[in-house]
């Protein structure tokens, strides 16, 4: 294995409640240290490649709140609309200060015009140069935080990474590494840049806990006929969803992910996944029902109904600490354009479906063998 620098230096695009989830977290582990009996705990890995949880640093961050412009990303992340729990009060000031991002679309309208805590405030200050600032702070990698449906946001950060040369890890719902036409994998490979995306896959969440559900049935041989994935929350990501246009690529990515599972792909009209509504008083707890109906042995109907509780965006962190080490790895051998392995156990959109535990193999493979040998070898994807 080569060797590597002990830091990461890592920009943030958005500072909702998962980047504060993700800034509290590593700050967490952190404050336990290597020789703390709990070091690992909800890590599903504490090394990858010689980085560490904690070995991340946080050297650039974009907002468009003017609660969080201007200040230092220690305090920016507990500023409103942000609701997440917070189980690290105490945050390291690393000098990083919450720069005026361009705004594009990256509000809903109806999120400027609410009433109460859940409002977006537009900062009337310039929007910074990002490329500029990317290069300033010598940052690695970019994580896309921006909101669910903020397509122009998403491209202008991805295109700001290319120009900056620097990796990107995109944790939303806009089709970057999976691009269908290819432009942007095609663009990160030719600049031996890396992407990991999309749209993250939480530890333990709705659409991780569907999927394994949905291939369960399948592996014992039972039919599934019809099958629902409803979620609900009182956070700033619920609250913008209220907005069905920005769902489109949302729905797609939440389905695929489920369908890539099924032996037999279901008729539309069979598989409902995606939010439903939002319920302010639950701010970050997310609570998903969920629904499977089948037909086993003799054709004999049976169903499952499921009632899943998570604060929202904690239970994303982990991931996307892993996702931005992996991406680091990627840099350190300059591995170029989507990171198929990566993107397949982390994300719920990545370029090639797979099983979770498929894909978990294969990256374990990535992360302890060598990543080139790996990347060239052959992926068993299911279709989606």
């Amino acid at each position: 294995m080569i060797s590597v620098k002990k830091k990461i230096k890592v920009a943030l695009a958005g500072v909702g409640n998962c980047a504060s989830s993700l800034v509290q977290g590593v700050e967490y582990y952190r404050r336990l240290g290597e020789n703390h009996p709990d070091r690992a705990l909800g890590l599903m890995h504490y090394e990858i490649a010689g980085y560490r949880s904690f070995d991340i640093e946080f050297v650039a961050a974009f907002d468009i709140d003017e609660r969080k412009v201007g200040r230092p990303l220690s305090r920016a992340i507990f500023a409103k609309p942000n609701c997440t729990k917070v189980f690290q009060k105490k945050i390291s000031d690393s000098g990083c200060v919450v720069r005026m991002g361009e705004a594009l679309d990256g509000v809903a309208p109806h999120m400027v015009n609410c009433a109460g805590d859940k409002k977006i405030i537009v900062s009337g200050k310039k929007p910074c140069d990002v490329v500029k600032e990317l290069r300033n702070s010598e940052a690695e990698i970019l994580v896309n935080y921006v909101p669910v449906g903020a397509e122009e946001a998403t491209r202008y950060y991805a295109a700001a990474a290319l120009e900056a040369r620097v990796g990107f890890v995109n944790c939303v719902p806009v089709f970057i590494a999976s691009d269908p036409a290819g432009y942007w994998p095609e663009k990160f490979a030719d600049a031996f840049l890396p992407i990991v995306g999309d749209d993250i896959k939480s530890q333990l969440g709705a659409t991780i806990v569907h999927r394994a559900l949905a291939k369960l049935f399948g592996d014992r041989g039972v039919k599934i006929i019809n099958t629902y994935q409803l979620n609900f929350g009182g956070n700033t990501d619920f609250l913008n969803m209220l907005d069905r246009r920005r769902l489109v690529s949302k729905k797609i990515s939440k389905t695929k992910a489920i369908q890539s599972q099924l032996q037999e792909l279901l008729p539309e009209e069979k598989i409902h996944v995606g939010p439903s509504d939002y319920v302010p008083f639950l701010h970050d707890n997310k609570i998903c029902f969920l629904r499977i109906e089948g037909a086993g042995f003799g054709n004999i109907p049976l169903n499952l109904e499921l009632r899943l509780s998570v604060e929202d965006s904690p239970n994303s962190a982990g991931v996307v600490i892993d996702a931005i080490r992996c991406a680091k790895y990627a840099l350190d051998l300059r591995i170029g354009g989507p990171l198929i392995e990566a993107s397949a156990y982390f994300m719920k959109h990545p370029p090639e479906q797979a099983s979770d535990e498929e894909a978990r193999n294969v990256l374990e493979r990535w992360i302890k063998e060598d990543p080139v040998c790996v990347e060239d070898s052959a992926f068993l994807c299911v279709s989606s």
